[in-house]
């Protein structure tokens, strides 16, 4: 069963300064579990098919001014009806009065009411970010989450295999740490994952033979990060002698998670390589990837060869490096 998650009302208020004009109970308690963000223009009109009150309602200067201006029968008629159905809460921008036959309303019904003086347009967005980043589905995963040239590197392996010693290095290197063995996940939308590292542990990195380090501490804070999209997917792993590694980089591998594909590499580890640099490169790499350019393809056009007529190896065991 798919879990759902809640951020509290007070979460809300607290994030985006809000007034609260009428709260029925303790902020904490009241819970949001739905993303979606309405206007309630045609249910302030009367028509409430495909309402869903578990949404909260932000009214702007179009919905209060129409209320507004209805007569007084009316007025009344369309607050008590649209308050009747208890939405999660109400939120009305541009500090627009709230005048007392609204708030008794909200008192009659229990429905949190609160203000910002924020733009209608700029507060849905920003809510919608906010919430979609709190609601989202998410799975924790070990590993070890960087940021390198600007791109998210989420790099996974077996314990021991040095995923923990790379993030160091590459953090000496002036690169940042979002999160070390535990990286929480999460889906903010059906194109992007974000990750994060646990509160109780962010900033902290485990290394064998020293112990514990605080990362922000040793290296100073802009040696971190607490969130980050990721881009690319690093599975280490020992060197295998029987295994045939990528060489040309030709192959567009990926990992799914959530749902979502990400494009992933496999890095083979032995004595001798720097898997810093080997990150480094494959962070930019992969930028260039994303504005449309691949050396692999570049390489092989040079030599008169198009992708799929040629292998890495032939029968022969013959390369072309």
């Amino acid at each position: 069963m798919k879990k759902q998650f809640t951020v509290s009302l007070a979460r809300i208020i607290k994030e985006f300064s809000l007034e609260t004009v009428y709260m029925p109970s303790d902020a904490e308690e009241i819970l949001i579990g739905n993303t979606e963000i309405n206007r309630p223009g045609l249910q302030l009109s009367g028509y409430f098919e495909y309402y869903d009150n578990q949404r909260i309602q932000v009214l702007g200067r179009s919905e209060m001014s129409y209320l507004y201006e209805l007569p007084e029968d009316q007025y009344l008629k369309a607050i008590d009806s649209f308050m009747a159905t208890k939405p999660a809460a109400v939120i009305v921008s541009r500090n627009i009065e709230v005048k007392d036959e609204f708030l008794k309303a909200a008192e009659t019904y229990a429905v949190p009411m609160l203000r910002t003086g924020d733009s209608t347009s700029g507060f849905l967005a920003a809510l919608i970010s906010f919430l979609n980043v709190q609601l989202a589905p998410r799975i924790t995963r070990h590993g070890v989450l960087v940021e390198v040239f600007g791109e998210g590197i989420l790099l996974l392996g077996e314990s021991g295999v040095g995923k923990s010693e790379t993030a160091i290095e590459l953090v000496n290197r002036g690169h940042r740490l979002i999160a070390d063995d535990a990286v929480e996940i999460r889906r903010v939308s059906s194109k992007s994952l974000v990750g994060t590292s646990p509160e109780n542990i962010r900033h902290f990195i485990e290394l064998r033979g020293i112990g514990i380090i605080n990362a922000s501490r040793i290296f100073g804070v802009g040696a971190v990060k607490p969130t980050e999209k990721i881009d690319l997917v690093i599975n280490i792993e020992p060197w295998d002698s029987s295994k045939v590694y990528d060489r040309m980089g030709l192959e567009e591998e990926t990992t799914e998670i959530l749902g979502i594909s990400l494009p992933s590499i496999t890095v083979p580890v032995k004595p001798g390589r720097n898997l810093a640099v080997i990150i480094e490169v494959a962070a930019r790499n992969n930028r260039q990837k994303k504005l449309g350019y691949n050396a692999a393809q570049a390489l092989l056009e040079r030599l008169g060869m198009s992708e799929g007529k040629g292998n890495q190896n032939d029968e022969t065991g013959y390369s072309i490096f």
